[in-house]
């Protein structure tokens, strides 16, 4: 018996997901979160204009968002994505020990950004290699979890893949003395975090707390 021919990937669901995590951005950032050429980005960004999927914004660089449209369409799509795969079940499971670990991820980026001196709490200016080692420690303990999450996610549905690769970039870049890569910038990994956060609760249909 002939079986019937899985459905063809929708090529645009990536950059139109994308805005919906991560709300206005450039196309460098679109490229970084799907993992796209950027030239492919952009003109995936084009064709969904050209839909009235989303509106590109004057600015330096100029930014991207959804639509009204793009929004509803995107959530469509990515119910479509989620029931056509049989994966509710197991993104559920994996979004459940993700929330067990997002308490401690939030800590740890407050113990990162701040740090008590003589019982006064400041800005972490990173001058105290020790108490930025012991914090990186713990982050790479947090990340040993999370990367036994990314994986129950990526087998489910592959484009969660894409999150392991990012974070652990975020980690070692900080490792490596690049501290924003940790809290403070658009590819750190406090942002990709929340990034993922967002995504799982989009593709899940629920509602931020």
């Amino acid at each position: 018996m002939t079986q019937p021919e899985a459905p063809a990937p929708d090529a645009a669901l990536p950059v139109l997901h994308a805005l919906r995590c991560a709300g206005a951005v450039s196309v460098a950032r679109v490229a970084a979160v799907t993992g796209l050429d950027p030239s492919d980005a952009e003109s995936e960004l084009i064709d969904l204009g050209i839909d009235g999927l989303v509106t590109r914004l004057p600015g330096d660089p100029p930014v991207w968002s959804l639509t009204g449209a793009g929004r509803a369409a995107g959530a469509e799509r990515i119910a479509r994505e989620l029931e056509s795969a049989r994966a509710r079940g197991r993104v559920t499971a994996a979004y459940e020990r993700f929330m067990v670990l997002n308490p401690e991820l939030l800590d740890l980026c407050t113990a990162w950004q701040l740090r008590p001196v003589d019982g006064v709490t400041g800005v972490n200016d990173h001058t105290d290699a020790e108490y930025d080692s012991r914090v990186l420690a713990r982050f790479a303990d947090l990340d040993g979890r999370a990367a036994a999450v990314c994986a129950e996610l990526a087998a489910a549905l592959p484009r969660f893949g894409r999150y392991r690769a990012r974070l652990a970039e975020a980690l070692g870049r900080a490792a490596a003395g690049e501290t924003a890569y940790l809290a403070d910038n658009t590819a750190s990994y406090h942002l990709v975090w929340a990034e993922l956060h967002e995504d799982l609760l989009v593709t899940l249909g629920r509602e931020r707390w």
